[in-house]
């Protein structure tokens, strides 16, 4: 299952806005706004996404209360307006265009799901099929008398001399 266009990190819209530094921590590390907001409990690209269908002073404010949120760093509550604005303006003009959902309601959707979950899984069960296979040979290669008959045995006698026959 391939991950929607805003969600992959190689080619997010949102990258800049999400790895841009909203300041330096106590600790002396760059905070970034995808930790922030994955440490605040929201869901970072769904927060850009939200963020960005807003027009720039409404995301900046409704920002700055989420920066407001943050523990203190090398920042004040009080930069949190200054700091949001400087962020905002990393986000796109728009939210990627939502996805349209599959017709059919939940029963469509779990066998979609399903699906999709036996193809992915098909690749790796036939590698390890293959490769349990290739296993049982070399052993029986190795370790085998390469003889595959049932019960079929040769019997050796130790005993030498007249006890013998």
């Amino acid at each position: 299952m391939t991950l929607r266009p805003e969600y992959s990190l190689c080619n997010s819209t949102y990258n800049a806005f999400l790895f841009a530094a909203v300041g330096e921590e106590k600790v002396g590390l760059p905070l970034t706004v995808l930790t922030a907001l994955t440490r605040l409990g929201f869901d970072p690209w769904g927060e850009a996404a939200r963020l960005s269908d807003l027009p720039r002073e409404t995301a900046a404010r409704a920002f700055a209360v989420t920066i407001a949120m943050l523990p203190e760093g090398d920042w004040k509550a009080s930069d949190s307006e200054a700091i949001a604005a400087r962020l905002v303006n990393w986000l796109p003009e728009r939210s990627a265009a939502a996805i349209p959902s599959v017709g059919g309601g939940r029963a469509a959707g779990a066998v979609l799901a399903a699906s999709e979950m036996i193809q992915s899984r098909a690749p790796t069960l036939l590698t390890w099929a293959v490769l349990a296979v290739a296993v049982l040979f070399l052993g029986l290669h190795l370790f085998g008398d390469h003889d595959l008959t049932v019960g079929h045995a040769t019997a050796v006698s130790t005993m030498e001399g007249p006890a013998a026959s």
